[in-house]
């Protein structure tokens, strides 16, 4: 036995907690949008251990639309990466492709799963092109992606009366999605907040830095403490 305090942390609050590890972090309330391999969802943060989801991905996640389409282009595996790479030389409006559940109805709600498929499809009628015709199915693709979280992001800063929103996961790290976040920003006058790339992926510091506020809030928990991957956000509102 240490005699070091044990606390548990979720996942997802590791992630959220990362941008407190950098200077420019959002006061409280604030939205943030989380992106990763298995998770899209709109958060409202109101305060450290207080977050209320406001909606989620229906199906695969952005970070599955993701590393899925790199792998149907033989880019290897996770490949979110290389298809941020290839796109940057591409060009978006080359292929079009489906922006799922964009309508008004919709809510904070997100789906992906139709995207790939529209994907999928593509690449059975004409094959995985190289070169050029790569980098601007890539591009294609991964505006896709990024207007769909782009677009219900900020129509949900607006529903909420959010002024500063923070972007975080492993998507984060995408060059196409930061920039597109800060344009609209910039255009909609809400202050966007996203950690360094090292902190988007999954690291040791953001997990330390959740624990901090558990740690501050006086809370502890038990040598009975276990993993639990269904664990809800905490005093998330479902």
């Amino acid at each position: 036995m240490t005699g070091k305090p044990c606390v548990g942390v979720h996942h997802l609050e590791g992630h959220l907690s990362a941008i407190y590890l950098e200077p420019d972090a959002p006061p409280m309330p604030h939205l943030a949008l989380i992106v990763s391999g298995g998770h899209t969802s709109l958060v409202r943060v109101v305060e450290h251990g207080h977050l209320v989801e406001l909606g989620a991905t229906r199906d695969d996640a952005a970070g599955e639309a993701f590393d899925k389409g790199a792998k149907l282009l033989g880019l290897g595996y996770p490949g979110g990466a290389v298809i941020d790479r290839l796109a940057a030389g591409g060009d978006p409006t080359a292929v079009a492709f489906p922006r799922a559940m964009t309508a008004g109805s919709t809510g904070a709600e997100f789906s992906f799963s139709g995207l790939k498929t529209s994907l999928l499809h593509h690449v059975r009628a004409h094959g995985v092109p190289q070169g050029q015709a790569l980098a601007d199915l890539c591009a294609s693709y991964q505006a896709a992606i990024v207007e769909v979280l782009v677009r219900k992001t900020r129509r949900t800063a607006r529903a909420e009366r959010l002024e500063h929103v923070q972007v975080c996961g492993g998507v984060a790290a995408n060059a196409g999605l930061r920039a597109a976040m800060r344009a609209a920003g910039a255009e909609d006058g809400f202050a966007v907040h996203i950690p360094p790339p090292r902190r988007c992926t999954d690291n040791a510091a953001m997990i330390a830095a959740a624990g901090f506020h558990h740690l501050a809030r006086g809370e502890r928990a038990g040598l009975d403490l276990d993993a639990s991957p269904t664990a809800p956000l905490p005093r998330a509102v479902q």
